[in-house]
């Protein structure tokens, strides 16, 4: 009966944590649909405040999207954290950011200084800060680009070099989201923080049966807590992961199978830094508390480096993007599992501030897929990602 109970327990969570991931997205529809201002009332809000407020006259001051850029040279080095303070608090505002220069001083295909603008208004190093309150947009930690089991939305094809636990030629898709439920400053700082939820479902399909067989689906949901100060972020989280064979798969493998019934909760955390040029480096790690089966040593460790490129092809608004994932678990004897991806982050298409990129991926390793973690294997990819 205690087995029972706490499937149901476990499932139960996973239905909520998806309602909840669903909800929270319909909401930040209907809010941006009914109450978030235009640019040029953010413009005019921003540039009477500044007046006001501060007695600054600021006829340069850009807004794009909700991110409001003031150039260096219009703002006392002593007011730039009240000011940002003050600004991220206007309806509508997703990003306030003091650069020394803006975006339309670099051309396309120019070299840019440390204070590369790597999106529209917003620098790669310098003074920035993300809107306050409730439900709030942007994310102060970046996604893991390379991550396997980062929650975002992705569908991919994978070609499997040697054996795999079930054909070669792979479907992946994963939903999922991180999603800030609060925001808040620390003080009279540049330090943010944030807690919210995150939860992903992650499905592998063998795409050489008959009927393209689920293979495998993993859960993941996570209670989390950001911080940001600058160019340096945090994020930890504890989270539950559980992982299911599909039925056909089942029903094909039953005689040949050793299931492993993976269910466990874990904690971790991971830092992150931001180099100038778009570069940013990673690393932490954490441990499984409750487990099944209870023989899983607990430990792993996580690191990497990622390169979002401040250049951007005005062709089809086209950004280099490239990560490296590198992850060791105790239970597989310290070995690296090694995550690569590359392509190109289009900038034009997207939705909830969530960019569409196209990137071919390369693994090595013991599998990221729920039960077969003690298999080694070895694929190459390509697939579509919505990334922040």
């Amino acid at each position: 009966m205690k087995i029972d109970s706490d499937r149901i327990l476990m499932s139960t969570i996973k239905v909520l944590s998806l309602q909840l991931v669903i909800a929270s997205l319909l909401f930040r529809v209907a809010t941006a649909n009914a109450t978030i201002p235009d640019d040029s009332y953010i413009a005019g809000y921003a540039t009477a405040v500044l007046k006001h407020a501060f007695k600054i006259d600021a006829p340069s001051l850009t807004v794009q999207n909700g991110n409001i850029t003031i150039p260096a040279d219009k703002v006392a080095a002593d007011d730039h954290v009240k000011i940002m303070q003050t600004l991220s608090e206007i309806p509508g505002v997703n990003h306030v950011a003091i650069a020394g220069r803006t975006a339309h001083q670099f051309p396309p295909t120019s070299p840019v200084s440390e204070e590369a603008i790597t999106e529209e208004g917003i620098p790669t190093t310098g003074h920035a800060m993300l809107a306050t309150g409730i439900l709030p947009e942007g994310h102060l930690f970046k996604p893991l680009l390379a991550d396997p089991r980062w929650a975002h939305f992705s569908a991919t094809y994978r070609n499997y070099i040697g054996n795999n636990v079930d054909g070669n030629n792979n479907g992946a898709v994963s939903f999922g989201e991180t999603i800030p439920f609060y925001r808040a400053n620390i003080g009279q700082s540049m330090v943010q923080w944030e807690a919210g939820l995150q939860a992903g479902v992650f499905s592998d399909f063998n795409l050489d049966a008959p009927s393209s067989d689920l293979v495998n689906t993993d859960f993941i949901a996570a209670a989390y807590a950001s911080l940001r100060a600058r160019q340096a972020s945090a994020f930890a989280r504890v989270y539950h992961q559980s992982s299911h064979l599909g039925d056909e798969f089942l029903l094909r493998k039953l005689t040949s199978l050793e299931r492993i019934n993976l269910s466990f909760e874990a904690a971790d955390l991971r830092l992150s830094y931001e180099l100038p040029y778009g570069v940013r480096v990673y690393g932490g790690g954490g441990g499984i508390f409750r487990k099944q089966p209870s023989s899983i040593r607990p430990w792993y460790i996580q690191y990497g480096i990622e390169f979002r490129s401040p250049w951007r092809l005005e062709i089809a608004s086209m950004r280099p993007v490239l990560a490296v994932d590198i992850k060791n678990h105790e239970q597989n004897n310290w070995n690296a599992d090694v995550s690569a991806r590359a392509g190109f982050q289009f900038d034009n298409l997207q939705t909830f501030d969530r960019r569409l990129q196209f990137l071919i991926e390369y693994f090595h390793g013991n599998s990221p897929t729920g039960q077969f973690f003690t298999e080694k294997v070895e694929y190459l990819g390509i697939g579509a990602h919505y990334h922040f």
